[in-house]
């Protein structure tokens, strides 16, 4: 039976300057930073108070950044994190916008990946 997502892979180019950005501007906390192969590194970071992880991790040709990613990360109040997000330098492409089901966000990586913030429900 599935139990839940392990990791969500995110591509990029830079794998130092990804996990900066992602545990200074976002918060995530560093789980494991180990050798992967001759060309890069295995960095698995954690979400705090999540059981799903996020593995920064460089694709070749398989898989490019910059384009939008199926990730959607959620906050209690999606408003305030977009503000405290943006005073960190986060770009947003999408402001926080209030639909009918909750309040969606949408920002970008450093390589250009495209995620969404949304409320929880």
């Amino acid at each position: 039976m599935i139990r839940g997502i392990k990791f969500a892979s995110i591509p990029v180019t830079d794998q130092d300057r990804a996990l900066a950005f992602y545990t200074e501007k976002l918060g995530f906390r560093l789980v494991t930073d180990q050798p992967f192969s001759d060309e890069q590194r295995w960095i698995e970071m954690g979400i705090p108070g999540a059981e799903t992880r996020v593995v920064l991790f460089r694709f070749g040709e398989e898989m490019k950044p910059g384009g939008n990613m199926n990730v959607t990360f959620w906050a209690d109040d999606v408003e305030a994190t977009a503000r405290e997000l943006k005073s960190k330098g986060v770009q947003f492409v999408m402001e926080p916008t209030r639909e009918e089901w909750g309040t969606a966000a949408a920002f970008k990586d450093p390589d250009g990946n495209c995620f969404v913030l949304s409320s929880r429900c």
